[in-house]
């Protein structure tokens, strides 16, 4: 199953709630919102003009504007849930993104965000970074993120000033048909595993390509991913 479902879920998402969805980028999330609640309940934000024109062609009626995390364009408790979904690590600031949307969501609202487990090798691209640490042992990928470890989505929470803050375990099968519909994307430069790709000279990203298919079962293969999910009362 795909994250988003699971993460709305958790988030204890019920009719008649209005939600934001921080760092929404295409929309995955958002429109698991919107399938929930209606467009016009639904909010999102992303620095990414491109990211929010894609959102805006795919759920006409959702409020979807260009905003970081860091400075939502929202009135003080306007949302009865704020979301950042797979968001926190990209945060320039994370507490003072947290607290930005626990501004924006009503008094006793909630504000939830999850991470891949990186530091728990259990993401979609783990795989990846596994064979860039066997050709770059210093190199560890995105498990230094913010909220990619146990624990730390907790601690970032409690530092925005929220309370009754719980760590669950939030879980995501995705299946790939073939090799290539896993490794494209890096080559397209999705990601910090993409930029890292990108980077390299076309022998180190064959060798790269080669390990990580090696690190992968025959397709068509799944991963069984793992995120890190926090929810606070604000």
């Amino acid at each position: 199953m795909p994250l988003a479902p699971v993460f709305a879920d958790f988030a204890g998402v019920q009719g008649g709630q209005k939600v934001i969805d921080v760092g929404c980028g295409p929309g995955a999330l958002t429109a698991e919102l919107v399938r929930r609640l209606g467009a016009s309940n639904v909010a999102a934000v992303d620095p990414s003009a491109a990211f929010v024109e894609a959102a805006r062609a795919r759920l006409p009626g959702a409020d979807v504007r260009v905003a970081g995390a860091e400075a939502l364009p929202f009135d003080d408790g306007s949302f009865d849930v704020a979301f950042a979904q797979l968001v926190v690590h990209f945060m320039a600031d994370p507490v003072a993104g947290i607290a930005e949307m626990a501004r924006v969501t009503r008094a006793g609202g909630t504000v939830v965000a999850c991470v891949w487990d990186f530091a728990g090798h259990r993401s979609p691209v783990s795989p990846f970074w596994t064979a860039v640490k066997a050709m770059e042992p210093e190199n560890n990928g995105e498990s230094r993120y913010a909220g990619a470890r146990q624990g730390h989505l907790v601690e970032i929470f409690r530092a925005a000033g929220l309370r009754e803050v719980e760590e669950h375990v939030v879980e995501a099968d995705l299946t790939h048909r073939t090799f290539e519909d896993w490794w494209n994307p890096f080559t397209a430069g999705v990601g910090p595993a993409g930029a890292h790709a990108k980077a390299l000279d076309a022998s180190r990203l064959a060798e790269l390509r080669e390990r990580a298919r090696a690190e992968l079962p025959a397709p068509p293969f799944t991963i069984e991913a793992r995120a890190w999910a926090a929810r606070g009362l604000v």
